[in-house]
């Protein structure tokens, strides 16, 4: 019975990250090309991402490029040729949304849709599989029901998001920044309006509740959902995160990894994960204890509320305890009841009375008594710290490789071949061989040699193996350890060298789209036609366009800048459809700096749409 493979992928904002990434046990990481990704501050250079990719597939393990940001007329041509440089750099795949792509002379390479195609119906899924993508990534909205419609339809492998931050709005759908500030998160530069403070005012311009963070939401976090999201369909399991530093990647990884291995060992043989190695860590991963804003599964198994962070978008921590006094003798310090041990270099933050956040460092904790790096004019007894700097857990990543290793199980064998040759074979868990013919001048010991070779050939250090078995039919033969040294170095060589040769890469799928593929179809800027080729794509196949992306063509007038299943009255406890909840004026709106939105509700799907108004609050 053939194994259903399955993929952990992780972020990796530069070469380095992504290698502790799959030192700690990705099987693929994506990282963001010299240009044209979604978090333009995290490109890299062609060589850096070469690296990466020749240390990955010792593992089998992959590497995505994201090019996931739409293009523009005068970049085509720029993107097409990084395309050839990033396939004959190694690269798996590339994460696009743009489907300009489809049309551009390319290597075969494979094309994985973008959560910026915003794949919200099996028919999309479906026609994007026909044009050729070899892996879609769902929304993060999808409950277990969609993923399985999504997958059945597309009958390709299907990623969907695990871990780490949610945009507010469908992805791929959010124009706000673009329109607010000239900065467009479909071109990389996403200035994060979600995690704004809004005041929510009526028509008239009276406030109706106070600047909050309203629309930020808490992390994903499907840990405890990982059997469910594989029997639902999904494949390859995403951590996001390309910002995120190499501390936030391992410990999060590691965990992630730990439980799909738990998964894959009581699946009775039916899964396996598609890279090898054993992967080690010196840390007990924690998710508690790097940056989150609180942990939601969101609409996996049905709507709740309380998935938002409204209060703060920043990582509020664990609560360690409650102030009890205040000194201000001497040197400023506080007197605490704690729950936990605190230690020198700790980060604790805590709410004032207004409700506003703040942190701080730990300059020393004696016991109860805390110091303040410096003097906290606000805090008062009674309020609860948290702590979201954990120093004595966070220095355990300040090692080589933030303490990951992984290896990869080889088995050795010695025969004797001839009257004066040994063959030396290695073969390990990725179905790589590799022999190599030893010169034996026929002298034999007077004691057993076995236990004598077997130590030489477990020295592996410095190598990616590490000995699973040993057999060795050589009986009494004497041979120097010098010998068997230069031996085991010389197969392991050969090794290495077989693998590389026989990687082999996924292939870019064939286009099966039909001529007539999207007549019925009107494209607005919801669907972020840039460039001419993207045009033509839609158009040869029987589609209109009504109007092109706003980073081109700016509509008139009042414009739908969210669309997100994400509900502010249910949130609130305002819903209408709920017989307790509390009622809020019609209409309401969000207004900051930025300017005013109004938020229509869409009650008969659950969901809302924010609308970036022309005229400003009263």
């Amino acid at each position: 019975m053939k194994r259903r493979k399955l993929e952990l992928l992780a972020p990796a904002k530069n070469a380095a990250t992504g290698r502790i990434a799959i030192l700690a046990g990705a099987d693929a990481v994506y990282i963001g090309a010299p240009a044209f990704g979604a978090r333009a501050a995290a490109s890299n250079s062609i060589e850096d991402i070469r690296a990466l990719a020749a240390f990955a597939h010792r593992f089998r393990a992959r590497v995505y490029v994201t090019m996931n940001t739409i293009l523009f007329d005068d970049e085509l041509e720029e993107a097409r040729k990084m395309v050839w440089q990033l396939y004959e750099a190694g690269v798996d795949a590339l994460i696009v949304q743009d489907m300009a792509y489809l049309t551009m002379n390319l290597p075969p390479i494979a094309l994985h849709a973008s959560t910026q195609c915003d794949i919200r119906t099996p028919e999309k899924a479906a026609w994007l599989a026909d044009a050729g993508f070899s892996q879609l990534v769902l929304p993060r909205e999808f409950s277990l029901t969609e993923i399985r419609a999504a997958s059945e339809a597309a009958g390709v492998p299907v990623e969907v998001f695990v871990h780490g931050a949610l945009c507010v709005s469908y992805s791929g759908d959010c124009q706000a920044g673009c329109l607010a500030m000239g900065r467009s998160a479909n071109r990389g530069v996403c200035p994060q309006m979600c995690r704004l403070p809004y005041e929510i005012v009526d028509k008239s311009g009276n406030t109706i509740a106070p600047a909050k963070h309203y629309l930020s939401l808490k992390d994903l976090n499907q840990s405890s959902n990982l059997k469910e999201l594989i029997e639902a369909g999904a494949s390859s399991f995403k951590i996001e995160g390309r910002l995120k530093d190499e501390r936030y990647v391992a410990n999060v990884t590691a965990e992630y990894s730990r439980l799909l291995d738990s998964i894959v060992f009581e699946s009775n043989e039916t899964l396996e994960r598609i890279s090898f190695g054993r992967s080690e860590c010196s840390f007990t991963p924690d998710l508690s204890r790097t940056f989150n804003r609180g942990y939601t599964s969101y609409f996996l198994k049905g709507r709740s509320r309380n998935m938002a962070s409204i209060d703060t978008p920043k990582w509020i921590g664990n609560p360690v305890g409650i102030v009890k006094r205040i000194n201000y003798e001497r040197q400023f310090s506080l007197e605490a009841e704690l729950d936990i041990r605190l230690v020198n270099g700790d980060g604790l933050a805590y709410f004032d009375s207004k409700g506003n956040f703040h942190g701080f460092r730990l300059n020393k904790a004696e016991e109860s008594r805390l110091y303040p790096a410096s003097v906290l004019e606000d805090i008062k007894p009674g309020t609860r710290l948290y702590r979201n700097f954990d120093k004595n857990f966070l220095e355990k990543f300040d090692c080589e490789n933030s303490g990951c290793s992984r290896t990869i199980a080889v088995d050795f064998s010695l025969e004797i071949l001839s009257a004066d040759t040994i063959i030396i074979s290695a073969n390990d868990e990725r179905g790589i061989s590799a022999n190599y013919n030893l010169k034996y001048d026929g002298q034999q010991a007077n004691i057993p040699q076995e236990e004598r070779r077997k130590t030489i050939f477990s020295k592996l250090g410095g190598s990616i193996y590490r000995l699973r078995s040993f057999k060795d039919s050589l009986g009494n033969c004497f041979i120097p350890a010098s010998t068997l040294t230069d031996a085991r170095r010389k197969v392991i060589e050969i090794l290495d060298n077989s693998a590389d040769i026989n990687y082999q890469r996924d292939q870019r799928k064939g286009n099966h789209l039909v001529d007539n593929q999207f007549v019925g179809l009107k494209l607005t800027y919801h669907d972020n036609v840039a460039n001419s080729a993207a045009k033509n794509f839609y158009l040869s196949r029987g589609a209109e366009i009504e109007s092109h992306a706003i980073e081109i063509d700016k509509p008139k007038g009042d414009i739908v800048v969210m669309t997100t299943r994400y509900c502010l009255r249910k949130e609130l406890g305002a819903c209408i459809k709920e017989n307790n909840g509390n009622r809020l004026p019609t209409p309401i709106f969000l207004r900051n700096d930025s300017g005013l939105y109004r938020i229509d509700f869409d009650c008969s799907n659950c969901g809302m749409k924010i609308i970036k108004c022309q005229n400003s609050a009263k």
